[in-house]
């Protein structure tokens, strides 16, 4: 890969949760141990969510640093879904302890950074750290809708993590959204709409 001609540091990027109706956006950035290889990289859809939670945690174990961060569902609202995550990217490479020479985004957009980026398309099955960004922005993402369900399990989002399935819009239509819900999104908008715009447990 011509990426492993960079010098230096090399930090990968991907996110986790642009699609969903609840939650915040997910971003998590990588650099990875080129002297204790993590086996089994790959884009964190399509691994079980047993392998991804192993590999996590040896992603943590084994890399040089990483860093996880979020846009919250109040900022995905304000700047659009987007801006938003591109703003959870760089809250990532910014809480890396290890500066990076450079930095790989996984997808066609790059956040500001005064760093060299360089965005790549479908990064998380080209390029190890954009992988590993990849498990442990979809991992982090997961538990906290799993915290999610258990303080609103009406929704029942450890079975859909939030995404617009027809039992989560079954759910919006019968019980409203929570505090959790993004606003901007059709769906959620309708709900609150069709409920009076409260949300529920605020009411």
């Amino acid at each position: 890969m011509r990426w492993g001609d960079c010098a230096g540091l090399l930090a990968g990027v991907d996110e986790a949760g642009r699609g969903p109706l609840a939650g915040p956006v997910v971003a998590a950035a990588v650099i990875l141990d080129e002297r204790r290889p993590v086996r089994g990289l790959r884009d964190s859809k399509q691994l079980s969510a047993l392998r991804r939670e192993a590999l996590a945690d040896e992603i943590r174990a084994k890399a040089l640093c990483c860093s996880v961060a979020e846009a919250s569902v109040e900022e995905i609202d304000r700047l659009n879904i987007l801006q938003a995550t591109l703003l959870a990217m760089r809250r990532a490479v910014l809480g890396l302890r290890l500066r990076p020479q450079h930095v790989l985004i996984d997808g066609n957009r790059t956040p500001v950074l005064e760093l060299s980026v360089e965005a790549v398309v479908q990064g998380d099955a080209k390029v190890a750290a954009i992988a590993a960004a990849s498990i442990l922005a979809k991992v982090h993402r997961d538990q906290l809708c799993a915290a999610l369900h258990a303080a609103h399990p009406q929704y029942g989002f450890a079975l859909h993590k939030g995404y617009s399935t027809a039992a989560h819009l079954q759910a919006l239509r019968e019980h409203g959204a929570c505090e959790h819900h993004r606003r901007s999104f059709a769906p959620v908008a309708e709900a609150l709409h069709r409920n009076g715009d409260l949300l529920q447990g605020l009411e």
